[in-house]
């Protein structure tokens, strides 16, 4: 008996404190006060490190709701996790190669490190690695605890830069940290590189000033100030406003994010994008400037991009060395009308060709026997690599190559202005910057 009302005792409490909690949680579901204190609340939401919800949202009768910031959102119980903050190498998040999860890399396989930069297959020896770590008093990444050496180079720890992690800064890395943190809560707003608390852009001007991207942390893109194509002349805001930061602010008289659209115009700003975009998503095709419902192809004089909507591109013909559909067809609205015997994209693969199939499977297969990484098919010794709308991203000569990675501006991949060459964008005459954005040609 005693047992069972020791059992009892126990019980009563439970079901008591279960029962308050199922009242609470349908209090909460309907919208109704919330019955924890407001120090048992923010106790609920507080992370190991006293901030409420990881300063990246509001406390919520003890759960978190996370904000929504470009270009994604904060999630997690506390808001503690985001998926475009994480360290870079080299310019490139998680090194190029590994994925951003949580804030923290994910690396692919056989890479591995913070930001995915050490790679586990090195061909170096030890000791050919060590003698190109050295610095000029023969010491391995200048000292133990400075940095450590892999593969012939010196990857620096906190607190320490240069080529061989000779430069100590003189504040702590977690202060380095803060203050080359953005507003929007990125390290360097992914756009540079920082250094003992100061950032490094990555932009850097042809003419040798600073670059479009500036900013204590390269927080101003100016770029965002220019039309697609417009990079011939140094006006800012289609030459009717002035570049704040990376926004425009409109003269009297014109309006639209570039400042694009005169008020005397009789179409509205909606019409008259409406009218250059045509059956593109993008005002005349992302290759031209829109004004009152008129597209002006760019840059002016170069007959290559034409049509009402510059929707053609003969320049999408053309290989880097400027040869059109391989010398086997000619172009007709930026694509090659391929002449007998001859098929693919610029007209480079013949029909036929003297040689088996056995001979021609050897010549696509990759250093592990994998015939066009398993992404393509094999035409007469050359990789084919899938040409289907989901996989447009596979090139190179054996498929190895992702075009996914090439740099975009206003969405355009090289914005148009070049070939992306298996990760990096292969800029035409008169263009130059990481993703072809930059005209350095002749001015007009």
């Amino acid at each position: 008996m005693r047992a069972e009302a020791l059992v009892n005792c126990m019980l009563v409490p439970l079901l008591l404190i279960l029962l308050t909690a199922v009242e609470q949680s349908l209090l909460q579901s309907l919208g109704q006060v919330c019955t924890l204190s407001a120090e048992s609340s923010q106790r609920r939401c507080k992370t190991p490190e006293g901030l409420i919800c990881s300063g990246r949202g509001e406390c919520d009768c003890g759960a978190c709701i996370c904000q929504v910031a470009e270009p994604g959102n904060y999630y997690g119980p506390r808001c503690e996790c985001h998926d475009w903050v994480c360290a870079t190498y080299d310019g490139k998040t998680c090194g190029g190669h590994g994925v951003c999860h949580c804030g923290k890399c994910e690396c692919d396989e056989d890479w591995f490190g913070e930001a995915c930069q050490y790679q586990e297959d090195c061909n170096l020896t030890n000791k050919k690695s060590k003698e190109l770590c050295r610095n000029p008093q023969g010491v391995v990444c200048s000292n133990a605890g400075h940095g450590q050496c892999y593969c012939g180079n010196c990857y620096c720890a906190a607190g320490w830069h240069g080529d061989k992690c000779e430069l100590q800064c003189d504040i702590s890395p977690w202060e380095s940290k803060r203050r080359c943190t953005s507003p929007d809560g990125k390290i360097c707003s992914n756009r540079g590189t920082c250094i003992c608390g100061e950032c490094t852009c990555y932009d850097v001007d042809p003419s040798g000033d600073w670059g479009d991207i500036h900013g204590d942390t390269c927080e101003c893109d100016e770029r965002s100030c220019h039309a697609t194509y417009d990079r011939y002349s140094d006006d800012f805001c289609s030459g009717h406003g002035q570049c704040n930061c990376g926004r425009c602010d409109c003269k009297e008289g014109w309006m639209g994010k570039k400042c694009e659209h005169p008020l005397s115009c009789s179409l509205s700003l909606e019409s008259s994008l409406k009218k250059c975009k045509g059956t593109s998503n993008m005002p005349c095709f992302g290759r031209g400037l829109c004004q009152c419902g008129q597209c002006t192809c760019h840059p002016p004089g170069d007959t290559r991009v034409h049509g009402r909507n510059c929707e053609c591109d003969d320049r999408q013909c053309e290989d880097i060395s400027g040869e059109i559909c391989g010398g086997h067809g000619f172009c007709s609205c930026g694509r090659c009308i391929c002449g007998d015997g001859w098929f693919g994209k610029l007209c480079s693969f013949p029909r036929t060709c003297e040689m088996t199939d056995a001979q021609s499977k050897e010549l696509c297969e990759t250093a592990d026997g994998v015939m066009c990484n398993g992404k393509g098919s094999c035409h007469c010794g050359r990789c084919i690599c899938s040409g289907s709308p989901q996989d447009w991203w596979v090139s190179g000569e054996y498929c190895e190559c992702d075009d996914r990675e090439c740099d975009k501006h206003d969405g355009l991949i090289c914005t148009g202005n070049g070939m992306c060459n298996c990760g990096n964008c292969d800029c035409w005459d008169g263009w130059t910057g990481n993703a072809c954005e930059i005209w350095v040609g002749t001015e007009y």
